[in-house]
């Protein structure tokens, strides 16, 4: 569907991404997408190709659900900023104040010793750490060093044994750290502390929180940790990547009601037009039709640079969630600082961020337009899907 006003985009230019799409389903890398492209107010391009689930050749629909994994910390991080806003804390104040698990974190000396080799770190774990992956705080990962696959090991995967995120952040507080924190910039497990951080704060679980604070307002309907029975036949197949094509992945009922274990880093499922309503308050600093869900300098803080420089300054070289050179990192979203540097298209201040089944969003507040991909392929560095669409998005515009 190619709207008649594509509000300053050619629409023989969108028709790339179209063509593009079909590629993707047509020579067996992916089951299905959709993408949509939302421009100075109205939505502009939105189309979907191929299978929510391939095996049954059900097709990909407005509604379909996905899972967008880490596309849950913009939402979470949003949502601990609500409550900054009404002086429930200090960014720069220790988690431990609220999180007591946290006190006296101990610091692993590296590979090649034992997760027994720790040193005091030099000061506590600030909730700025967190909102900026700075803790120290990894993810799990089996193939990974000692601490990685200790973390995995422990459960720390959410695919096993733990049940809330209580238990879940205590199993975590008993590890050390990777490293100093403030010393560097590491993807990991910080979000999913987060929220367990509004949990106690707001004496709400998660869910509910994000229900009645964001989801609610913005009339999100079907976004939330679990999918409800009646809700189950709209829930995407997930795919793992497989020698020429893709498989459908082991873990496939996750997701479905009743779901205990709340993920803020990762948790979430949501439909296009759920996350659609959600990137729009995003591109609109904040506000919503009812009000607004976050002050503007609290927004503007949010979504500019933390790091002090790029992330490949800061940060590890193997992730591919984003791009490090050129790429700056907010309170819960990267940060474009300079395309050319990036070596991508793109505008300085756009912020964004992905999800480990390949989905992706970013927000471009000079173009005035927001751009969102869903699938479900595992791992997200599969293809280049995102660096892809960036390419073709903006090769669009027209003025």
């Amino acid at each position: 569907m190619q709207p008649e006003d594509t509000l300053g985009l050619d629409p023989i230019k969108l028709s790339r991404i179209t063509n593009w799409m079909n590629a993707h389903v047509h020579d067996g890398r992916l089951s299905g997408l959709a993408v949509q492209i939302f421009r100075r107010g109205k939505i502009c391009f939105s189309e979907r190709a191929g299978f929510a689930d391939a095996k049954s050749k059900r097709p990909v629909l407005p509604d379909t659900i996905w899972r967008i994994y880490s596309m849950t910390k913009p939402v979470t991080s949003l949502a601990l900023l609500m409550l900054y806003e009404e002086g429930a804390f200090q960014l720069d104040q220790p988690v431990c104040d609220f999180l007591p698990d946290f006190a006296n974190p101990q610091v692993w000396k590296g590979p090649g010793h034992t997760l027994n080799e720790t040193e005091p770190a030099d000061r506590g774990i600030t909730i700025h750490d967190l909102l900026t992956h700075q803790a120290g705080i990894v993810y799990g990962d089996p193939q990974g060093n000692e601490l990685e696959r200790a973390l995995s090991d422990s459960g720390l995967d959410f695919d096993r044994g733990l049940t809330t995120m209580a238990e879940a952040v205590e199993v975590l507080a008993s590890f050390p750290l990777a490293f100093q924190p403030g010393d560097r910039w590491f993807y990991g497990l910080s979000t999913d502390v987060l929220g367990h951080l509004i949990e106690v704060i707001s004496g709400q679980p998660l869910g509910e929180f994000l229900k009645t604070r964001i989801f609610d307002p913005l009339g999100m309907v079907d976004t939330g940790f679990a999918v409800s029975a009646d809700k189950s036949g709209r829930l995407a197949t997930l795919y793992d990547r497989a020698p020429g094509g893709f498989v459908a992945s082991d873990d496939q009922k996750g997701f479905i009601a009743p779901v205990t274990l709340e993920s803020g880093g990762g948790g979430l499922l949501s439909t296009m037009d759920d996350y659609q309503r959600f990137a729009t308050m995003l591109l609109r600093r904040g506000r919503c039709d009812g009000g607004r869900l976050l002050g503007r300098k609290a927004f503007d803080l949010m979504v500019c640079n933390h790091m002090g420089g790029d992330l490949a300054s800061r940060g590890q070289a193997h992730f591919s969630e984003t791009t490090f050179e050129g790429v700056g990192f907010g309170l819960g979203v990267s940060v474009m600082l300079d395309p050319a540097r990036a070596k991508i298209i793109g505008s300085p201040g756009e912020f964004a961020w992905g999800g480990m089944a390949s989905t992706a969003f970013w927000v471009d507040p000079i173009e005035e337009m927001t751009v969102i991909l869903m699938t479900q392929l595992i791992p997200s560095s599969a293809y280049t899907l995102r660096r892809e669409l960036r390419v073709l998005s903006y090769q669009a515009l027209a003025d």
